[in-house]
């Protein structure tokens, strides 16, 4: 085998460039790089990176403003259709028929991929097996769980054996367990086919996972080589703190916007810290006054160097504090204290299906509270009720004080709601969605122009105040989405899956100023798949099929987990344990 027949996708001095309604934007700059066969190449990078460009480049979906690219030995200019026949590729938003069944899809993939009747029985039993949808293939796509979605769209990507897998974000809005099967399936199909997979993903813990990493960062290719390769770099600069008398999410504000932090994320019962490099060790220097707090080497992992990289590269630090404007707004409310939602006995029928089933709990005041679950526990559906947007079958809910059940209008003038899915007005630009929201919560007069310049302001949205909402990037459609949700000053902010497919850097922007609001008093609810943002949360439940599995603090719930084999389990592991442990009495 010759050097070039090891290599399955090849870019020679690709740029492409898109056009909008102001200016040409250069989404791939000169990009040069191999993928190898056989292997599983990992791809990363901010929002507007250009990973899915290249993606839809390597299928001939694209074509290139100048370059070549080569895959599988073929021309993706002159020879797409070929490539096409040779290639599987998963977008981030797969195109399952959801009016078909998880049978009816597959067979449709087989025909649009030319898979011979006689060897499509096998080849459904081994993907289905795989997937665990035996027990679904008379069900409506429509009605699976995100997680099971996603095992589909893999399966009928997979119904004719790709030798190249082209895999872009699948694992976005897919909880733990779903994941870990997604990638079981990826492994396999690696290890038993051969097949080669570039793969992005916003999960750095996935990157690791990948026997190469290629970074993007507007368009430009600034890193690759194996994960272990940009952890070398942090080597003596990576720590956990400590602290006996504060929150961690207090250290945590506290050591945002330092020159010497290059990032801090909680971590546990700690918070993570990388240091710029030459940065004396002392806790008097990192937080002046704290007398019980210890300073504890720990290893370096991927993402630390992915975030060291990307703020070198943008000169940035760690977060940055909050405008004083938001803090004198708030000041008032983190005055009061008592419960700010209370769930008594609450159910939700759909029919004979009860999507949730007696569920109790309060949230305080100025308390981030966390709802996790497998995809389909009823996490949205509970938030739905909480936001008077759908109502209850049976049991008490109080928001603000206030019945939702009873007066849910009264309610919602009391919260601001960010959904899953970007719900605000795509085809208005981020100038008219701020009117349009300001006015919809009754803001008027010199109110409504001074809520509408405070958002302007503390989310940045001056650069795209006159760009379309719906061609943003994510992380611009998330500041826009979280601005006209506090845009009336809510007491109660209900975010539902807010960083789904936000990269890590707009993740820690964002958990920066929800710990800000609830530092000044408004109460959080919050679901989210990432079991590190978790830790954030004050106390949480999890949820399975529409139960509550446990409630508690992060700590108490890991300890839940605990055992000889695991002594310190992750949020992660304590979560996937719960999980199956319920499964396995059903």
């Amino acid at each position: 085998m010759t050097a070039d027949d090891r290599i399955a996708l090849t870019f020679r001095g690709v740029t492409k460039s898109f056009r909008t309604r102001r200016q040409a934007v250069m989404a791939i700059k000169d990009l040069n790089v191999e993928i190898r066969l056989g292997k599983i190449t990992g791809l990363i990078g901010p929002d507007g990176a250009g990973k899915t460009t290249l993606m839809r480049l390597a299928t001939g979906l694209l074509r290139c403003d100048s370059g070549t690219v080569t895959v599988l030995g073929f021309d993706a200019a002159r020879q797409a259709l070929q490539i096409q026949g040779r290639v599987g590729y998963m977008p981030q938003r797969f195109g399952l028929y959801e009016d078909l069944t998880v049978q009816e899809n597959l067979d449709l993939y087989a025909d649009l991929q030319g898979v011979p009747v006689q060897a499509r029985k096998t080849r459904y039993n081994e993907l289905i097996h795989m997937t665990g949808m035996a027990r679904f293939t008379k069900r409506l796509a429509g009605k699976l769980s995100g997680g099971m979605k996603q095992k589909l769209g893999l399966a009928c990507t997979l119904v004719h054996p790709p030798r190249l897998l082209l895999l872009d974000e699948p694992t976005v809005g897919v909880d733990p367990v779903s994941r870990r099967e997604l990638w079981e399936i990826v492994d396999r199909f690696v290890r038993e086919e051969g097949t080669t997979v570039l793969l992005s993903t916003a999960y750095l813990d996935e990157a690791e996972r990948c026997d190469r990493v290629l970074m993007l960062d507007q368009g430009e290719l600034i890193g690759q080589g194996p994960p272990e390769q940009f952890c070398e770099p942090m080597t003596g600069r990576t720590f956990q703190i400590r602290s006996a008398d504060e929150k961690n999410r207090d250290v945590l504000e506290r050591l945002s916007g330092r020159p010497d932090v290059v990032d801090a994320v909680i971590q546990g019962d700690a918070v993570r810290l990388v240091l710029a490099d030459g940065t004396p060790l002392s806790i008097d220097r990192l937080l002046p006054g704290e007398n019980r707090a210890a300073l504890i080497p720990v290893p370096p992992r991927f993402e630390d160097g992915f975030i060291d990289t990307l703020r070198q590269r943008r000169h940035d630090q760690a977060g940055t504090p909050l405008p004083s404007a938001l803090q004198e707004d708030r000041r008032i409310q983190a005055e009061s204290s008592g419960t700010a939602i209370s769930v008594r006995n609450v159910q939700r029928a759909f029919g004979d299906f009860y999507a949730v089933k007696n569920v109790s709990f309060d949230v305080g005041r100025g308390e981030i509270f966390g709802l996790l679950g497998a995809n389909g526990a009823g996490k949205t559906t509970l938030f739905r009720m909480l936001c008077g947007l759908l109502p209850a079958s049976d049991g008490k809910l109080q928001v603000a004080g206030i019945d939702v059940r009873r007066t849910a209008a009264a309610a919602r003038a009391r919260i601001g709601y960010m959904s899953q899915k970007f719900s605000l007005y795509g085809s208005l630009s981020v100038a008219n969605n701020l009117k349009f929201f300001s006015s919809a919560y009754g803001l008027t007069g010199r109110r409504r122009q001074h809520r509408i310049r405070w958002a302007t302001e503390q989310f940045d949205l001056q650069p795209v105040l006159d760009d379309g909402s719906g061609e943003l990037p994510l992380g611009y459609k998330q500041r826009l989405a979280l601005a006209c949700a506090l845009m009336h000053e809510p007491e109660i902010l209900f975010l539902d899956e807010p960083t789904s497919g936000v990269d890590p850097l707009a993740r820690r922007e964002f958990w920066h100023r929800i710990n800000g609001l609830a530092s000044t008093g408004v109460t959080v609810l919050v679901t989210t798949h990432f079991m590190e943002e978790a830790e954030y949360c004050d106390r949480m439940a999890i949820m399975m099929a529409g139960e509550v599995l446990a409630l508690g603090t992060p700590p108490e719930i890991k300890q839940l987990a605990r055992s000889n084999e695991h002594p310190q389990p992750s949020m992660e592991e304590a979560f996937i344990h719960l999980i199956e442990s319920k499964d396995e009495e059903a």
